[in-house]
């Protein structure tokens, strides 16, 4: 995979964007995606806030929607 030079990235945070999508799209198990990423389960499980995944497997938006529907 060749990425443009200009953009700032590097291996540890390209394993966890694709890893993190992987495994929010439901094709990865979170103990594989670790495994990709090279760190410990609880470890990814801990970093994919950052990442802007759920480990609910709900956003933000789908919280306030069932909150106004209760």
């Amino acid at each position: 995979m060749q990425i443009p030079d200009n953009v700032q990235i590097n291996e540890f945070e390209l394993k966890m964007l694709i890893a993190s999508k992987l495994f929010e799209d439901g094709r990865l198990s979170s103990g594989q995606a670790a495994e990709i990423v090279g760190i410990s389960k609880r470890a990814f499980l801990e970093v994919l806030g950052k990442y802007q995944v759920s480990l609910f497997g709900y956003t933000i938006d789908d919280i306030k929607e069932d909150l106004k529907n209760a």
